[in-house]
């Protein structure tokens, strides 16, 4: 079965978003995503668009991963492509439709001219931290994620 990477377009975030609860469930945080499928398609697909993505699509048609990013600021570096989420579902694993993927966000980050791509990865998910390496990726282990919900 073959697979092709493509931009993601409006109509694929029914499919997106379950990847989305996919990974949250892998993740061991499955109550965590409560994003409605209307929001999600309005900050991608609206008249302001904040994210962007990749799909990975099989020949039936199915979404079997996706990596979704948006532009980040830095003050020290400038643009950089922030990569949300990479995803592929679990019996597509293995594949290498993750390094796809992944290599495609390196791509279109360097075509936009961006200063690189920054992401973050659970401590405890050893293979894609050693895929990241694979890479050359500096994994940082001082700066701590901080944040606020409502």
């Amino acid at each position: 079965m073959s697979v092709t990477i493509r931009r993601a377009g409006k109509a694929d975030c029914p499919q997106m978003l379950a990847l989305v609860q996919e990974l949250a469930a892998f993740e061991r945080a499955p109550h965590e995503v409560t994003i409605t499928l209307e929001h999600f398609t309005e900050s991608g697909f609206g008249p302001n668009p904040i994210w962007w993505a990749f799909v990975a699509e099989d020949d039936s048609g199915r979404i079997v991963g996706m990596a979704l990013y948006y532009i980040r600021f830095s003050t020290w570096k400038g643009q950089r492509l922030y990569l949300e989420d990479i995803i592929v579902t679990q019996d597509m694993r293995g594949r290498g439709i993750g390094k796809q993927l992944f290599e495609r966000c390196i791509q279109e980050a360097k075509a936009k001219g961006f200063s690189g791509m920054t992401w973050q990865v659970l401590d405890w998910n050893e293979p894609a931290i050693r895929f990241y390496e694979k890479y050359g990726a500096r994994i940082s282990r001082e700066w701590l994620t901080c944040q606020l919900d409502w």
